[in-house]
């Protein structure tokens, strides 16, 4: 796990202060895996406190190569079309005008790297993509010409300026027509990053408060601005979570990996200075891995881990220290080694403070200055005094919200 503890200074859009993401794998969702039926799920999941729906790609599958009965939803066969499986057209746009209605917003997962084999870019313009060392056009590339492994696509090559300014324009298509509030860019590390100030500064020129999210392990790209942001722009966030759909089929479940441990490290993701994220499950909870490639419904019924994720949720809502980017509060470490972590995030006089003993065993911490206020689980008041003992049991945790009241 690595700590970001400087403030970031990335222009969120306001709408997305205090705001979680939620990722919502529609086929698995519900029996009928459609627009319309998880539609049904909404007002649980704002009264939840779910703020940004992150929805995976939406688009036709290609079924040339493909993987699986299904195939993978990131195997794009039209950039301007939603799969008729999920619904129509029509069902996506109420979809998203549901989700406006309760005061969400949503971004869309778009799939930039890679096309599907039944792509009409495929035929029609060979030159967008990458070719072998026999002139063929080729499944993605490493930087060495080698192949990912991801036979079911196609790649993609951004030295083309035409195929740029294409993606763009299919890009802007869902911020004109459908409403979208922005973007999961997937495998964004692989897209050349003078591409993505390229698009975000067209996207942005469209609607300034657009959230764009990449899928990326290259540190630049929270450092490079695009031309339509403020000069002091400056770093990014981190996105914090326990699951994800990749997590989730090719690793495992948050509890198969995490075992025990995994409501402390939900509430370590919930509390850091970053965007935390939960993955369609995780508040049932989801026990084992979604198949990537077939229907596999994840049935939901006892939402055992709900009132857990709200009392996060809406604490986060609720307390500005708790805040995503610049308006949110600093991350001080009060106490960090291998297995133990206590922190605490502020801004002014909104106050949190985080305990979490990440191991086994019972962990002893003497305190180095007093925590005050109310338990967020137990709802008790909390009063330790600086010099006092702390003791945690394994895997337990405690979050403490603090909030001066200034009087006149």
């Amino acid at each position: 796990m690595t700590f970001h503890t400087g403030k970031a200074a990335l222009p969120l859009p306001s709408w997305a202060a205090s705001l979680t993401l939620y990722e919502v794998n529609i086929r698995q969702y519900t029996t009928e895996g459609t627009f319309e039926a998880f539609a049904r799920h909404l007002p649980r999941l704002r009264d939840m406190g779910v703020g940004i729906l992150w929805l995976m790609p939406v688009f036709p599958i290609s079924k040339t190569r493909r993987k699986g009965s299904l195939g993978s939803y990131y195997s794009v066969s039209d950039y301007r079309a939603v799969h008729p499986d999920l619904g129509s057209m029509e069902d996506f746009k109420q979809l998203i005008e549901s989700i406006h209605d309760l005061g969400m917003y949503v971004i869309l997962d778009w799939v930039p790297n890679h096309t599907g084999w039944d792509h009409p870019w495929v035929s029609a313009n060979p030159e967008f993509y990458q070719k072998d060392n026999n002139g063929h056009t080729s499944e993605p590339l490493d930087a060495h010409g080698k192949p990912l492994g991801w036979e079911d696509v196609a790649g993609l090559d951004y030295s083309n300026s035409e195929l740029r300014k294409t993606m763009i324009e299919e890009m802007a298509f869902w911020v004109k027509e459908a409403g979208i509030d922005g973007f999961r860019q997937d495998m964004a590390l692989l897209v050349p990053t003078d591409f993505w100030e390229e698009a975000a500064t067209s996207l942005l020129g469209i609607r300034p408060d657009l959230l764009l999210l990449a899928e990326s392990e290259n540190y630049e790209l929270l450092q490079r601005p695009c031309s339509i942001q403020k000069p002091m722009a400056g770093p990014g966030l981190f996105l914090h979570f326990t699951s994800n759909h990749d997590e989730n089929s090719w690793s495992g479940s948050e509890i198969e990996r995490l075992g025990e441990a995994y409501r402390a490290f939900a509430v370590l993701a919930m509390t850091l200075d970053g965007m935390p994220l939960i993955y369609s499950g995780q508040e049932e909870p989801l026990t084992r891995r979604l198949a990537f490639f077939e229907k596999d419904n994840i049935g939901f019924s006892a939402y055992r881990e709900s009132e857990f994720y709200t009392k996060l949720l809406h604490l986060r809502r609720r307390n500005q220290a708790l805040w995503n980017g610049a308006e949110g509060g600093e991350l001080g470490l009060l106490e960090a080694d291998e297995q133990l972590l206590l922190y605490q995030r502020q801004a002014g006089q909104h106050k949190v403070t985080i305990g979490i003993n990440l191991s086994r065993r019972f962990k002893k911490y003497i305190l180095k200055q007093e925590i005050t206020g109310r338990e967020l689980f137990t709802q008790s008041q909390v009063l330790l005094a600086e010099g006092q003992t702390l003791l945690l049991s394994p895997w337990q945790y405690f979050v403490v919200e603090h909030v001066e009241i200034q009087t006149e």
